[in-house]
């Protein structure tokens, strides 16, 4: 579902139609309090960035309550903004959410490296915080493919029966104890202020499996072996998902418009197949066409014509920026038109801006357009 007006009214919609506690994931790109106006590619006004301070904090503030009414039990909510207001923000999704429901407060760079002159430092981050809605929550926890030297430097052994790489770790860890591990093991006793990590029966286990390395004098260490199959493990410093305005990506024009494998990324993480993706911010709709890309339900929102527009030409006749989906270019106008057919979506306005929405919805075949009740 696609919702054109005012994201208030339609969080409220969505609350009062069936929608409580069933969003797996919300991912909201608001605007960053920059007291500007954008415009799209061919210069055409897209969104008025206007908010400021107090009254930028409540107009999110309010609309933050209505999504966590939204989320589901094992939800979770992203929310991504610039140096500006994210740790103003920080404070009111601790209020919102909880603090112990902070799972990241991550970093990424938002763009290549700037010639600044300005008397500072290159402004190439923005901030993403990560909350869910309570302590049992989707994860399905995301990694980057393995570099060889990178595998190399982190595991530089190789163990000599099965050739794996592996790392030596302590088998030891800081704190006395009273109990099991903090008895003696092969004649041996926990160093001085520390304890095994695993009971001795455990430790026999996993040296009899080959995972207990021995030093020439005696002491062990465990063996982390690599697993190349599942790669790294991503942290909360993100380096390679710089907005596709800034790259030779194919984008719809619209301003702000974010990285596509980011959201690939941050849904595949947080939700699961056929689960519903909200993202009431919509823009350029990448969020509702990484959603579904992999298969999840999704509902949008903006207040923008041009949004609405942009996000007609991701999934329409219009689209160009999905080439990605075949191998050969020249098939992206067939591809469009499979797109048409799979993922038939409503496109929901209130009754004063129909007119609007029926003149570029006019000439679009297969979507549906329907009122919201005014109330």
């Amino acid at each position: 579902m696609l919702f054109y007006g005012d994201n208030f009214d339609v969080l409220l919609f969505l609350l009062g139609n069936g929608y409580k506690g069933k969003i797996s994931l919300i991912y909201i790109d608001p605007p960053f309090a920059t007291a500007s106006n954008f415009i799209n590619r061919k210069l055409e006004h897209a969104y008025s960035d206007s908010l400021r301070g107090g009254e930028y904090v409540e107009f999110l503030r309010e609309r933050l309550v209505l999504m966590r009414e939204l989320l589901s039990d094992n939800g979770s909510i992203y929310l991504h903004l610039d140096n500006k207001m994210a740790f103003t923000m920080k404070l009111i999704m601790d209020e919102v959410f909880g603090e112990n429901n902070c799972r990241a407060f991550i970093t990424r760079k938002k763009c290549s490296t700037k010639n600044y002159t300005k008397k500072t430092f290159g402004n190439v981050s923005d901030y993403i915080m990560f909350y869910s809605k309570g302590s049992n929550y989707i994860w399905n926890r995301p990694y980057d493919p393995w570099e060889m030297d990178r595998m190399i430097e982190e595991y530089p052994y190789i163990d000599e029966i099965t050739g794996r790489r592996y790392k030596k770790v302590p088998v030891h860890a800081p704190g006395v104890r009273n109990g099991e591990t903090g008895k003696e093991w092969r004649g041996k006793m926990p160093p001085a202020g520390k304890h095994w990590q695993y009971t001795p029966d455990k430790l026999d286990e996993l040296d009899a499996a080959g995972e207990i390395y021995w030093s020439p004098t005696g002491n062990p260490r465990r063996k982390v072996f690599c697993d190349p199959s599942k790669g790294i493990p991503i942290q909360d410093i993100w380096l390679n998902y710089r907005d596709s305005i800034n790259q030779t990506l194919k984008t719809t024009g619209y301003p702000t418009e974010k990285n596509s494998e980011m959201l690939k990324m941050i849904i595949g993480a947080s939700s699961n197949s056929g689960d519903i993706v909200l993202d009431c911010f919509a823009g350029s709709g990448t969020t509702l066409g990484a959603a579904f890309e992999l298969g999840r339900k999704w509902i949008g929102a903006d207040n923008s014509i041009e949004s609405i527009k942009a996000i007609l030409k991701r999934f329409t006749s219009g689209l160009d920026i999905y080439g990605d989906y075949v191998s050969v270019p020249s098939d992206c106008e067939q591809l469009s038109l499979e797109l048409e057919e799979k993922c038939p979506f409503m496109l929901l306005a209130t009754e004063d801006s129909k007119a609007e929405i029926e003149k570029i919805c006019g000439i679009r075949k297969g979507h549906e357009s329907a009122k919201i009740d005014n109330t």
